[in-house]
């Protein structure tokens, strides 16, 4: 008999969290900003990334580095690069916001 080799995912990361290794939180952190960047250079595009649609207005065009300073550390973040025009987070610009102390907070508790 072939031994079962899968793994859980929410009892791989609730593992991972237990750990509370910087590494881990940090690879969490940089993972939910990328997305929610992702969403919005979509949003601003009028598509997201691969997708054709009739009511695009903008097109990606690469991406750039930019290092951010949290609680779990630096993450080198990849900032979408639009081909006309520019996209910036807001959110990136402040120092350390609430909202990414409670994520670090809550991520690191758990």
């Amino acid at each position: 008999m072939a031994a079962d080799n899968s793994v859980d995912p929410g009892s791989w990361l609730a593992e991972q969290i237990g750990a509370c290794e910087p590494d881990v939180l940090r690879s969490l952190v940089k993972t939910m900003a990328e997305a929610l960047m992702s969403a919005e250079a979509g949003a601003v595009c009028g598509a997201g990334y691969g997708q054709r649609s009739d009511g695009r207005v903008n097109r990606r065009n690469g991406y750039r580095s930019r290092d951010w300073d949290t609680r779990a550390g630096t993450v080198e973040l990849a900032i979408p690069k639009l081909r006309t025009g520019s996209y910036f987070p807001e959110w990136l610009l402040e120092r350390r916001r609430r909202a990414e102390q409670a994520l670090v907070s809550v991520v690191a508790t758990a």
